[in-house]
């Protein structure tokens, strides 16, 4: 899943940014509000992780604000050092749907950004759910069945995206959006080897369940939903 940072101390910045990646987003940051304001207009965004004081035309509130006047409707977590009930409540009513006060642990920020990309009703709790296939983004434990499947970081963040889109076709293009960051070099080939990867590991050891995992030739992947 892919998430923007956009707040402006670089220090924060990118420990956010590190800290996020070591739990499997892929993660771009940018430094300032008119700057943040142009990339959040991007749907690939998964979530939105937006420092309340911001250089540049406006605050965190005022971008929140106009980010939903524009009808873009991309989760937001807002970070702030100010935490009173008030400044909460004004927060929360420019349209962020979450709010974490500095300091903040990166278990408690990624535990709030699981919670944000939650798409019930194949979402219970931490665990996504198709067929009999389990994937919890709280343990990063994969089963078919009761067989635990042993899946990379960019693996399991690939199955993840598809897992919040059944039976839905999804296009390389997609993928890359959504699954690597804007740094990544990245070609339509190398989506074909992950797909192959994930092929192998979730569908071809399990011959008597249905293939889950589908090429629809010309446009994209997706996962069967029966």
């Amino acid at each position: 899943m892919r998430i923007l940072v956009i707040e402006d101390e670089p220090k924060i910045a990118q420990a956010v940014k590190r800290g996020l990646e070591l739990k499997g987003f892929a993660v771009d940051v940018v430094y300032d509000a008119d700057t943040g304001l142009a990339y959040a207009s991007d749907p690939d965004y998964d979530a939105i992780v937006l420092d309340r004081m911001l250089p540049g035309s406006m605050d965190g509130v005022k971008l929140c604000q106009k980010l939903r006047s524009d009808d873009i409707s991309t989760p937001i977590i807002m970070l702030t050092a100010r935490g009173t009930i008030g400044d909460r409540v004004e927060g929360l009513n420019s349209g962020a749907d979450d709010y974490l006060v500095k300091p903040f642990s990166f278990d408690e920020l990624t535990a709030r950004v699981r919670a944000l990309l939650r798409r019930p009703p194949v979402q219970v709790g931490t665990s996504l759910k198709l067929a009999d296939l389990t994937l919890d983004t709280g343990s990063y434990e994969v089963r078919r069945g009761e067989q635990p499947i042993k899946l990379s970081h960019k693996e399991f963040t690939l199955l993840e995206y598809l897992m919040h889109h059944p039976g839905q076709v999804i296009t390389k293009d997609m993928i890359i959006s959504h699954v690597w960051d804007q740094d990544a070099d990245i070609l339509p080939n190398t989506i074909e080897v992950y797909i192959g990867y994930l092929r192998n590991k979730i569908d071809r050891p399990f011959p008597k369940s249905e293939a889950l995992l589908q090429t629809v030739r010309g446009f994209g992947y997706k996962l069967s939903t029966g």
